[in-house]
């Protein structure tokens, strides 16, 4: 036999594409492959061939010739190898070609025929699967990653040697095939939501801004918390992932993919059910932050926030175009990379949280230390937030200074995070119910015309948004941010439907109206 072909997938994003790799034996010896291969592709042919040799099977002395089909879609990274070994020989008829013909491989191959893990198996069993191929052969220490997928019939190789056996025998998927995402989360405790950093009995005063962090998290809404150093931003901005729920398993899925396809998912614990946390540094590029890279595009800092939330702390000392480049996503709830060869898609519906200081020195407005900046360079400052910006967030809180006496009264009889969660919990499964059949399931991802057509507030109650509509002060897109944060205002109190008291609430949070004690 010199023709053999077997399956394998090429990564856009997290979505998978399936492709055919054909090998044929023939002529003068060499190895050529073609098919749009970058050039970790090619140097796959050196890594199979030291490998192949290595497990102590001959090596064609004939012409190979490799074809990566379709052609026209670029091939990249080392997951390739492991195909192209096993195609070549089946050509040779080292294995039945018939058994290789309905596998999908993936697998980095070592000089000594080790296989290595890599990434994106998760997102390309989910496309396999998708293609019709249930029969897939994985690196052992990505095994329990390909195992989430239900369906899936894996095979987990940890040497070229030990797969190409086991290929010479019946197909036989492993014993393990099929444990239930359940399952995996009880043998790792830490992927279902352990270890939370900090706890919100840990701040000392600040009842509006406390306020502010539990309306976010329990809507799922952004939120800017400004004020002066030292004065606690930071410190509750940090606490706010411990009150949010636990994800389910289809927002867990999503996730893991992302983490998987960007090389970060824990082999000991694949399916990720906390809420993603991240902190990106003020000095990271738009591309770190959105997305981007030569060659194939990476997820960046807001997909790998995805169903989680986004922290950017000291905001205006970021970079303008980095901060510019967050509006798309907040819109959209996605990132699309476009290159010359081809487009990526990731996910990005995240919770984006900003702090700042009023100004350089961070005193500005400040009744209890002088401000030593220019009026120029605190204007020029508080514009680095662009208006538009700031129009997508749904929260806007001032946090001052703590008083020594609130520190002596209040240091260690705070509301616990365990205490402020299970008002979430509550306020989240109302959310659920009411959005059942829906594809958004919190308050935050409602869309504005499913909110005025359905989820209307009571009759009466919307005048105080209306006025500051006219007025100029809230735009018609600020006017359904206020909406959706009266909503969330109303779940925590626990009634049916927003009234003008839950509606006053949500336009003081949105800075439309002065802000009020919670």
């Amino acid at each position: 036999m010199s023709l053999a072909c077997c399956r394998s997938v090429a990564l856009l994003g997290v979505e998978a594409r399936i492709i055919e790799i054909e090998v044929h034996l023939g002529g003068m010896p060499g190895f050529v492959l073609v098919g749009l291969p970058d050039t970790g592709v090619n140097e796959s042919r050196d890594r199979v061939r030291a490998a192949v040799l290595s497990s102590g099977e001959p090596w064609p002395q004939q012409r190979i010739t490799a074809n990566l089909s379709p052609a026209s879609l670029p091939k990249h990274g080392p997951h390739l190898d492991l195909p192209l070994a096993v195609a070549v020989l089946a050509a040779h008829g080292a294995v039945p070609a018939e058994e290789v013909a309905g596998l999908v491989l993936l697998g980095e191959l070592g000089l000594d025929g080790r296989v290595r893990a890599v990434p994106g198996v998760l997102p390309a069993v989910v496309g396999a699967l998708a293609a019709g191929f249930t029969r897939v052969v994985v690196p052992v220490g990505n095994a329990a990653e390909a195992r989430l997928v239900p369906g899936a019939e894996v095979v987990g190789a940890a040497s070229l040697s030990g797969l190409l056996a086991r290929l010479r025998e019946p197909w036989r998927a492993d014993d393990a095939t099929g444990v239930a995402a359940a399952d995996v989360n009880a043998l790792h405790p830490a992927a279902a939501g352990a270890g939370t950093d900090g706890d919100l009995a840990d701040v000392v005063g600040q009842p509006l801004a406390r306020r502010l962090v539990e309306v976010a998290a329990a809507g799922g809404h952004h939120l800017l918390l400004s004020g002066p150093p030292g004065c606690g931003k930071t410190m509750l901005a940090r606490r706010l992932p411990a009150l949010l729920p636990e994800l389910s398993l289809s927002a867990a899925l999503e996730v893991s993919a992302v983490h998987s396809v960007a090389g970060l998912l824990p082999a000991e614990h694949p399916l990720l059910r906390r809420a993603p946390f991240v902190d990106p540094h003020h000095t990271c590029s738009a591309a770190a932050l959105v997305g981007g890279g030569s060659g194939l595009p990476r997820p960046g800092a807001v997909s790998l926030a995805h169903r989680g939330v986004l922290l950017m702390d000291e905001a205006p000392e970021f970079n303008r175009t980095a901060l510019e480049s967050l509006r798309q996503p907040l819109e959209r709830g996605e990132v699309l990379i476009t290159r010359t060869r081809g487009q990526a898609r990731f996910p990005a519906r995240f919770q984006l949280l900003l702090t700042a200081n009023p100004c350089p020195c961070g005193f500005a407005g400040s009744v209890t230390r002088v401000c030593t900046c220019p009026p120029d360079t605190v204007r020029r400052y508080q514009q680095r937030l662009s208006g538009p910006l700031l129009d997508r967030v749904d929260l806007h809180g001032l946090v001052g200074p703590v008083s020594r006496a609130a520190l002596v009264a209040e240091l260690g009889r705070g509301e616990t995070s365990a205490a402020v969660r299970a008002r979430v919990r509550q306020a989240r499964d109302r959310q659920r119910r009411r959005f059942v059949g829906r594809s958004w399931q919190d308050n935050a991802s409602v869309p504005a015309h499913a909110l005025s057509r359905e989820w209307a507030p009571l009759p009466g109650s919307e005048q105080s948004i209306a006025a500051a509509v006219a007025s100029g002060r809230l735009s018609a897109r600020g006017a359904d941010r206020v909406l959706r944060v009266a909503w969330t205002v109303a779940d925590l109190a626990g009634v049916d439907r927003p009234a003008a008291t839950h509606l006053a609430e949500a336009l003081a949070y949105h800075g439309a109206a002065p802000a009020v004690a919670a």
